[in-house]
């Protein structure tokens, strides 16, 4: 049984310089549709074609390619991070919350890549 109850959902982060520009090419490019601009935050997301995937964008001024880090949605972060650090899995600092929008942490599978977990906040 799995130590972590994922909700139905992934984003796909990454990093780009103008969120926004980058935004319209995946619209163009690839026909995603935008969920939302959150400019306080310096994040995008557009749908992709696939239900339940998402793509994040990140706004950095020096972004990294191939620096995709999948998201996992869950119900309940504290609850999923206390079981997953239980078990040894390594975090990397503290969950960073933004108020009515959504709390997330990194984590680290064994070979060092980045993952997240992500409770969305903006129904409450």
């Amino acid at each position: 049984m799995p130590l972590v109850s994922l909700e139905n959902t992934i984003t796909l982060a990454m990093s780009v310089r103008d969120r926004h520009a980058s935004a319209e090419w995946y619209r163009a490019k690839l026909g995603f549709e935008l969920i939302r601009h959150v400019d306080e935050a310096g994040w995008s997301e557009m749908q992709t074609k696939t239900e339940g995937v998402a793509l994040g964008l990140g706004e950095q001024s020096e972004p990294s390619p191939g620096n995709t880090v999948p998201v996992f949605g869950v119900a309940d972060i504290e609850t999923a991070r206390r079981s997953l650090e239980a078990a040894g899995v390594r975090f990397d600092g503290e969950t960073e919350t933004i108020e009515g929008m959504v709390s997330t942490a990194t984590f680290y599978d064994p070979d060092g890549n980045a993952l997240m977990l992500a409770e969305d906040l903006s129904g409450r």
